[in-house]
């Protein structure tokens, strides 16, 4: 049908350019997390090529050979079966191979939603700066696309030997799959559900330590920042972690439970800044300087706020708290960067890292630029340590347990207290990788369990331990 290949096509099309990540954002308030998105996402991202090839291979078929099936007396139905797919067969395998070997890349980006997959190494490796978890995840994926595509390879060249049996294979699994499904009863269903980012399930003093501390009993759903707070709000999972001064607790209706055990140790965020930077532009330190203890936590909390609840413009909300510090915050980017800034991908990250860049503009004759949004820990850090970025804000306990990966005894020693482990952190970092450590902002960064404020009324949660009891019943 010629007349629907234009508008068909171009929607596959426009899927095809929406941003993967994006996608699945999308999809996650519609149908929920885990698989049922995933599969959506890869379903959608997967139409293109075999839709585009088809066309492409149906409509190549010489015209004299579609000529001499109809002089034969062929049914349009029999031409379609017996001349134009079996030409066309290697056009349209070439879209499917191609559509596999997309998928199995986008589905690595499904353990942001808690679909699970080899995901979840790549990306607890670039939180925690752990490149051999990278590659636990990486290898296979890449070694599944090739062996499936030499599969589908040697499947193409004998389709008529082997396509029945890979229907009635295809359609057993599905049937045994939905009886799976039927059989699963409400007493076989999760508890309590816990979404978390990678560095939080992997830290020593995130869910490991914390779960040894209050023993919960949680179903643990890996997820990325942002949409873990969507997540939490839907009622997707029971209760997520974040810090202390997330603008998004009053934004969502959160409520952050007591740390009754006193679990989580308070650390301090500061810029971290080459040394080689600091030679070059002393000056910056200076200009820097005038951020010391200048945010307490209700203030960082309220910057968060206006962004995330109320959408305003990060540069905006940062040069107008400056300003009301009493400190110049006109709007100076003129030139080329002498300074790239960069900021990890949550709205905390992102106002800091715009107040340096304002305060270096209006405080020294230098001309900053912003890189925002960065992934990872890891790659933030080797961005700064490969001098890509120059600076960025970063907090004492991710230097201490990401970063450096500080052995146990030492830990057990520095007692995660506050002053200690920014001291320790400010001469290991300037000894390995000539890094150093400013003065902190002021304000408390520490761990929060948070869970909707509906929930917590319902069963009477105020503290960590009300939730450890809770996911024990």
């Amino acid at each position: 049908k010629k007349h629907l290949a234009r508008p068909v096509i171009g929607l596959a099309n426009a899927v095809q350019t929406i941003p993967s990540i994006a996608l699945l954002g999308v999809l996650l308030p519609l149908v929920g997390i885990g698989p049922v998105p995933a599969i959506i996402a890869l379903f959608l991202y997967g139409l293109l090529p075999v839709i585009r090839n088809t066309y492409t291979g149906i409509i190549g078929v010489d015209p004299a050979v579609m000529e001499a099936a109809r002089g034969m007396g062929l049914s349009e139905t029999q031409q379609l079966t017996k001349v134009e797919l079996p030409l066309a067969t290697p056009v349209i395998f070439a879209g499917i191979r191609t559509a596999f070997v997309i998928n199995v890349g986008v589905a690595t980006l499904c353990a942001l939603i808690a679909a699970g997959g080899l995901g979840e190494f790549i990306f607890r490796g670039l939180s925690t700066n752990n490149p051999r978890m990278i590659l636990a995840g990486a290898i296979p994926a890449a070694a599944i696309a090739l062996i499936f595509d030499a599969l589908l390879g040697y499947f193409e060249k004998n389709i008529r030997k082997y396509l029945w049996p890979v229907i009635i294979t295809f359609l057993v699994l599905l049937a045994f799959l939905f009886i799976s499904r039927q059989g699963w009863t409400s007493s076989d269903r999760p508890g309590l559900s816990g979404g978390f980012p990678s560095e939080f399930i992997q830290r020593e003093d995130g869910f490991p330590g914390l779960d040894s501390t209050y023993d919960l009993n949680l179903e643990i759903r890996e997820m990325e920042i942002g949409l873990m707070y969507d997540a939490v709000r839907n009622g997707e999972v029971d209760v997520i972690s974040g810090f202390s001064t997330d603008g998004r607790i009053a934004a969502f209706n959160l409520t952050v439970l007591e740390d009754d055990k006193r679990y989580f140790p308070p650390y301090h965020a500061a810029p971290l800044i080459r040394s080689e930077t600091l030679r070059q532009y002393p000056e910056i330190e200076i200009a820097l300087e005038q951020l010391s203890n200048l945010i307490p936590d209700t203030a960082m909390a309220r910057l968060n706020f206006l962004v995330d609840q109320e959408n305003r413009n990060i540069r905006e909300v940062a040069r107008q708290f400056l300003a009301s510090r009493g400190l110049r915050a006109k709007e100076e980017r003129n030139g080329s960067p002498d300074i790239l800034i960069g900021s990890k991908n949550f709205t905390e990250n992102y106002i800091l890292a715009e107040m340096f860049a304002i305060l270096i503009e209006n405080y020294t004759s230098l001309d900053a630029d912003t890189k925002l949004g960065f992934g990872g820990t890891k790659l933030i850090f080797d961005a700064l340590n490969t001098g890509e970025i120059d600076m960025y804000p970063e907090y004492t306990g991710t230097g201490l347990l990401v970063i450096l990966q500080t052995r146990s005894e030492i830990l057990r020693k520095l007692k995660f207290e506050k002053e200690a482990v920014y001291n320790f952190v400010s001469k290991e970092f300037l000894d390995q990788y000539h890094l150093r450590w400013l003065g902190p902002f002021g304000f408390n960064n520490t761990f929060a369990l948070m869970t909707r404020s509906s929930f917590a009324k319902e069963n009477r949660l105020k503290t960590i331990s009300d939730l450890a009891e809770l996911s024990r019943e």
